[in-house]
C-alpha cells in the first residue's frame, strides 16, 4: 500500500474506494445466499477496517486523516445538536427488530465499520488528495461521490426510488462532514454521527413513499443549513479553516 500512496495519493484513495465499494457488495450477496444477513459483511468490514486503521497508525497519519480529538470551540458547532438528529433519522418512523439476535448483532458490527470505513475514504483520503489543487473543488467532488456510491444499493435488492431518495441527501450530509473535517480537523464527530446512522437501520420502520420524501428533505435541509451555520462561523472569526 505504501508504493502505490507515495506514488499517487488520488489513486490510492480511488483504489480504497473501488475496493471498498466491490468487496462489500460481493458479501452482502453471499451473505444472502447464505441465510444469514451480514455473515460475511461484518467480518470483511472488520478487517477492512482493523487494515485502514493500522496503516494510517503505522505511518503516522493520525492527524491528517482526521483520526484525533476534536480540538475546535465546540459552540462554533452548536456543539454538534444537529448530528444527533440526522442519527437518529432512522428512528424517525419508530422501532423494531428486523432481524435475529445474531444477525442484529452482525449487522451492527458491520454498519458501525462501515461508518468508519467510508468516513475516513470519502472525507479523509479522496479529500485530503483533492484539496491541495482546489479546496471548493474538493469538497464538492468527496460530497457527490460519497452521495453517488449508494448506487450500489441497487445491486443488493433496494428499491430505485429510495435509493435515489438517499443518494440526494447523502450528498448534503457529506457536504455537512467534510465541512466539519476540514474546518475541524477530526473526523470523529463523523465516523460517530454515520455509524449511528448506519447500525440503527437495523432497527428501522420502513416508512411510505411520503415519510420517505419528507425524511430526505429533512435531512438535506438540516445538513445543508448547519454547513452553512459553520461556514458563516468561521468567516466570522476571520479564519480560513485551511
Amino acid at each position: 500500500m505504501n508504493r502505490l500512496y507515495q506514488k499517487n495519493e488520488l489513486l490510492f484513495s480511488l483504489a480504497w474506494i473501488a475496493l471498498y465499494i466491490a468487496s462489500l457488495s460481493a458479501a452482502d450477496g453471499i451473505s444472502e445466499g447464505l441465510g444469514m444477513a451480514k455473515s460475511v459483511t461484518a467480518p470483511l468490514c472488520i478487517l477492512l477496517s482493523l487494515l485502514l486503521w493500522g496503516w494510517i497508525r503505522k505511518n503516522g497519519l493520525a492527524e491528517k486523516y482526521g483520526l484525533c480529538p476534536f480540538r475546535g470551540d465546540m459552540g462554533r458547532y452548536l456543539y454538534f445538536i444537529p448530528l444527533a438528529v440526522i442519527a437518529s433519522v432512522n428512528l424517525w418512523n419508530g422501532f423494531t427488530f428486523r432481524f435475529s439476535a445474531a444477525e442484529t448483532v452482525l449487522y451492527v458490527a458491520s454498519m458501525l465499520c462501515a461508518g468508519f470505513l467510508e468516513e475516513v475514504i470519502f472525507r479523509g483520503l479522496l479529500f485530503q488528495a483533492l484539496c491541495r489543487e482546489n479546496v471548493n473543488q474538493a469538497i464538492l467532488i468527496s460530497s457527490v461521490t460519497f452521495g453517488l456510491g449508494h448506487i450500489v444499493n441497487l445491486l443488493n435488492g433496494a428499491e430505485v426510488f429510495s435509493t435515489l431518495l438517499q443518494v440526494c441527501y447523502a450528498c448534503a450530509v457529506g457536504f455537512l462532514f467534510t465541512v466539519i473535517f476540514y474546518k475541524g480537523k477530526s473526523l470523529v464527530p463523523c465516523i460517530a454521527t454515520h455509524s449511528a446512522v448506519n447500525s440503527l437501520s437495523a432497527f428501522a420502520v420502513e416508512g411510505t413513499m411520503r415519510c420517505d420524501l419528507l425524511t430526505a428533505a429533512a435531512l438535506t435541509a438540516v445538513s445543508a443549513g448547519y454547513a452553512l451555520v459553520i461556514l458563516k462561523a468561521d468567516r466570522g472569526r476571520g479564519t480560513s479553516g485551511g
